[in-house]
């Protein structure tokens, strides 16, 4: 009989892999082209945008997740787009595995590239990492509590694990159509690549919706899923013009996990 992992499951890795996937699989304007600048423009989401989603472990309610987009600000004289992610454990996974974590990713207001990254964890690892993206040199680099790595090349038009998400939202999809976008969380740049599957209606708590199933490419992705040969993971999207993840399915050696929306509020100013 072959020996399993004890090692607890590490619920917020397994959310914010399950994010950045979502994130990774759209066709990005710099590398294709597709978007007109009016377009461009003309965005699907604004600030005050607030998605919440619960985490079940198996069948356990594991955690909770929220994206957000907090009002524009000026960074380094530039305005830019904030856009926030919060995870955090319930109480009763609290005792086995506390997880607390936050990331604030910034973009230009034209949507067209990352411009600042950053993800804070209190849990049972803890991390303060920024990523710069240094477009002048083409270049990012990583840090982890102010120890840096050596810069990366970027790729053009590269967006960070959280802000592509929101790049993601401002085009269409179609069944069977393959997508891929540059995308770097400091340490690497690659390109992210994902299949739209079908057509489908998920029936969820908070409403019933028509979607679009997605398959994220997992190769470049570390963890649990490198350990993990028949590692799978499918997003449902909307398939209406906001592009809203609205369920997240995956299946690792460890176990299965399922982040489903449950609210959603948007600014009305």
């Amino acid at each position: 009989m072959s020996r399993r992992s004890t090692k607890p499951f590490n619920v917020g890795q397994a959310i914010r892999i399950a994010v950045m996937f979502l994130m990774m699989a759209i066709v990005n304007t710099v590398c294709h082209g597709q978007t007109t600048k009016a377009a461009m423009y003309q965005f699907p989401f604004s600030p005050g945008e607030k998605l919440t989603f619960q985490v079940r472990w198996s069948f356990i309610p594991a955690g909770k997740v929220i994206l957000e987009i907090l009002p524009v600000e000026t960074l380094d004289g530039r305005s830019a787009y904030h856009f926030v992610m919060t995870a955090r454990t319930y109480p009763l996974v609290d005792v086995f595995y506390k997880v607390r974590d936050r990331i604030d990713s910034y973009t230009d207001t034209q949507m067209t590239r990352s411009l600042l990254y950053r993800e804070q964890s209190t849990g049972r690892r803890p991390k303060d990492v920024t990523v710069i993206f240094n477009w002048n040199q083409g270049q990012v680099q990583y840090s982890n509590f102010g120890e840096k790595r050596a810069p990366v090349q970027l790729l053009p038009g590269a967006f960070d694990p959280l802000s592509i998400f929101y790049a993601f939202r401002l085009f269409e999809l179609s069944n069977n159509s393959h997508l891929e976008a540059p995308v770097s969380d400091g340490k690497k740049c690659v390109l992210g690549k994902a299949t739209v599957i079908k057509r489908e209606t998920v029936f969820l708590v908070s409403g019933t919706y028509d979607t679009y199933l997605v398959a994220p490419e997992l190769k470049h992705i570390g963890g649990v899923f490198e350990k993990s040969p028949n590692a799978k993971m499918e997003i449902w999207v909307t398939a209406d013009e906001r592009r809203i993840p609205v369920k997240i399915k995956s299946k690792v050696s460890v176990g299965s996990f399922v982040a489903e929306l449950v609210a959603l509020s948007v600014n009305s100013d």
